[in-house]
């Protein structure tokens, strides 16, 4: 047990005090590399799936990359403008979750809280394996190993995160800040070498796509642009993230999360259209399966292609041996596996929060002795894992299943927060502050505008792809969470105490000690069952080995104890089924009484131990506690091997209570057996 704390407090540092929380609180230059990560790292793959989809339909239709990014970049000014209104109205950390449940009912609510946790699955399952992919760019032998380093890295981010949201910042920090600075620098000479007609050049540039449909025009042309556009999008996720962990920043909380989405949607923005912008100039050629690559060198069905990040570092810093090459993939990489820290601070706060109103297991709502949400983490962590392992962590595999749980929250967020603003303008008779809120409300209405068609068409784009999986997955969750809820609800109403509930006095108590044999522990369990002065007190014991009853009677008359020993008969050699047939037996004899079972148990100090001790015990209590009006009560005994690790546990505080050691029974003193 004392390894086990060791290794516990290796990984994730000493314990907290509750008075400590506000030390946990972030100023903005930690909160943008918490919150800003997984939106600033998508751009590393945002260009590259925009590529990919239009390399379908072959080298003709990569000159829509452009129009698409600019689609993105605008969608992407409009959520942040609009999230912004959401971190200032509701700044409790509920985020689209309680915008939604107070301005549409619950039902809408979790609807947004089930997307929102299917997203931040998916973004843990897909930062991760886009991360695995920029190390493979730069260390082509590991792909072999993909699968292993995806769930390496999810272990790497579980324990980094049960340390708590401070601590994982100051990790963050310099990735993000090195991944901002390196993507900026790259952009910046790229650019200029252009301007100044020294144009980088990609690798991919001289290669050739085979389409995989030929000649698209009409329809086929605008769905293709639309899947582009919807698989750009990706580039938006971890924008509501902000709105959601409001209460871990300082004060005041809102100007500073405000200040930290403007921030963070700036730097998206220029950093997805410089990199767009530099890929169509150093025309970058990249298609969902390398063997569709006209002049790929090497063996297409085993050797990867280099991702588009790792092709723009390689043409603007002059090659894959460059410093400023392995900086730029360095940094991708780290951010990319570290982007999934979004999701671990931001499902921690929903999941606590649904926890507090009934929707999700209570645990939810602990923080651990961290002061982080560990049980949300580790629930987290286990699904992504998951997730990885199925889909062999290939990002192409996953990106399908994105981005559609990230823009249902957003659209319904922003109906409700048009609803917030009407209700506030009902009101409101100052016309300098109607203005205002009017102009408020068009900016969540036309975020609520653009984000619904956009998610009609990533649902239409994407739904054979797997997004229904998305879909069904949701569904499940809602549901349930409903089931939680109904749950809590009716054992609420089960225990909730009437007018006419009291705490009466049983009519007699009936003490039963269930004994095997004549040893210590079963007279420390007669000496606390006479210790309660029951009205009516008997030791139990089931006849299975006749010799063995035997020695039982002999040792109980020797020794003189003043408790009656009923032994019951069992022909087929059963222990638990006499027991609890008997005890079913006191209780229709007096439904009035209280019937307490007293069972010696042995406390063990080695995990295999329990396999050979307490297996009648456990089978036991585990019928027992569905007995009405029976109480169990396990008396415990120490063995050696629990001293032995209580010696290596840390000592207690001064005035704490100890646990009886094996040589201090209670009962061993024939005075005391004696007495009554």
């Amino acid at each position: 047990m004392m390894r086990m704390n060791i290794v516990k407090r290796l990984l994730v540092g000493r314990a907290r005090r509750s008075a400590e929380l506000h030390e946990t609180l972030l100023p903005k230059r930690l909160a943008l590399p918490i919150f800003a990560s997984d939106l600033l790292s998508s751009v590393a793959y945002a260009t590259q799936e925009i590529l990919i989809v239009l390399a379908l339909g072959g080298l003709a239709y990569l000159w829509l990359t452009g129009w698409i990014a600019l689609a993105v970049v605008l969608l992407t000014v409009v959520v942040v403008v609009s999230y912004r209104q959401v971190v200032t109205a509701y700044p409790s950390g509920g985020g689209s979750y309680e915008v939604a449940s107070v301005n549409l009912g619950a039902n809408a609510g979790l609807v947004v809280a089930a997307a929102l946790t299917t997203d931040y699955v998916m973004t843990v399952a897909i930062s991760v394996a886009a991360g695995i992919d920029n190390i493979i760019s730069a260390f082509p032998s590991l792909n072999e190993h993909r699968v292993l380093l995806a769930l390496a890295s999810v272990a790497l981010l579980t324990a980094m995160n049960l340390r708590g949201v401070r601590e994982s910042g100051a990790v963050l920090a310099i990735p993000v800040y090195a991944f901002i600075a390196g993507m900026l620098v790259m952009i910046l000479t790229g650019l200029g070498r252009a301007l100044f007609g020294v144009r980088p050049v990609a690798e991919s540039a001289g290669w050739g796509i085979e389409p995989k449909y030929a000649s698209i025009t009409g329809l086929a042309l605008i769905v293709l642009a639309l899947r582009a556009f919807a698989t750009g999008c990706s580039s938006l996720t971890g924008i509501e993230a902000v709105s959601n962990g409001v209460p871990s920043f300082r004060r005041p909380k809102s100007a500073n999360a405000a200040a930290t989405m403007v921030a963070m949607g700036a730097l998206s923005v220029v950093m997805f259209s410089g990199i767009t912008a530099l890929a169509l100039i150093s025309k970058v050629h990249i298609a969902h399966d390398t063997c569709h690559l006209v002049g790929f060198p090497g063996n297409c069905s085993t050797a990867p292609q280099r991702t588009v990040i790792a092709q723009l570092a390689a043409a603007v810093f002059g090659g894959t041996a460059s410093p400023g090459f392995y900086f730029v993939q360095a940094a991708t990489t780290a951010i990319l596996i570290l982007a999934a820290n979004t999701a671990y601070s931001g499902f921690p706060q929903l999941a606590s929060i649904l926890a507090e109103h009934r929707f999700m297991p209570r645990q939810m709502h602990t923080r651990g002795d961290r002061l982080a949400f560990s049980n949300g983490i580790l629930s987290l962590a286990a699904v992504a894992a998951a997730l990885l392992y199925v889909y062999k962590a290939s990002v192409t595999a996953l990106i399908p299943l994105f981005i559609l749980g990230v823009f249902t929250s957003f659209t319904i967020s922003q109906i409700g927060m048009v609803r917030h603003w009407n209700r506030l303008l009902a009101a409101e008779n100052d016309p300098v502050h109607r203005r205002s809120l009017h102009g408020r409300r068009v900016v969540n209405a036309v975020g609520a505008g653009t984000t619904g068609l956009v998610l009609l068409i990533v649902l239409a784009t994407k739904f054979t792809q797997g997004a229904w999986q998305v879909i069904l997955a949701a569904a499940v969750l809602f549901l349930l969470m409903r089931g939680i809820h109904r749950h809590y609800d009716a054992v609420a109403r089960e225990l909730d105490p009437t007018p006419k509930d009291i705490a009466e006095l049983p009519s007699r108590v009936h003490a039963v000690v269930l004994v095997s044999k004549l040893h210590r522990p079963t007279l420390r369990a007669l000496g606390v069952a006479r210790a309660i002065h029951p009205h009516h007190l008997e030791a139990l014991s089931v006849n299975v080995d006749p010799d063995d009853t035997t020695a039982l009677r002999r040792a109980w008359e020797k020794r003189e104890i003043p408790v009656p020993l009923k032994i019951l008969d069992s022909p087929f050699r059963e222990i638990t089924r006499p027991v609890v047939d008997y005890i079913k037996g006191l209780r229709r004899g007096s439904p009035r009484d209280v019937v307490i079972v007293f069972i010696p148990e042995y406390v063990v100090g080695r995990w295999w131990e329990q396999l050979l001790h307490n297996q009648s015990a456990l089978r036991l209590k585990a019928r027992l506690l569905f007995t009405p009006g029976v109480i169990v009560a396990d008396v415990p005994w120490q063995l050696a091997s629990s001293a032995r690790a209580a010696l290596r546990t840390e000592p207690l505080a001064p005035g704490a209570l100890r646990t009886m050691h094996p040589t201090e029974s209670i009962t061993e003193d024939p005075d005391v057996t004696r007495h009554q």
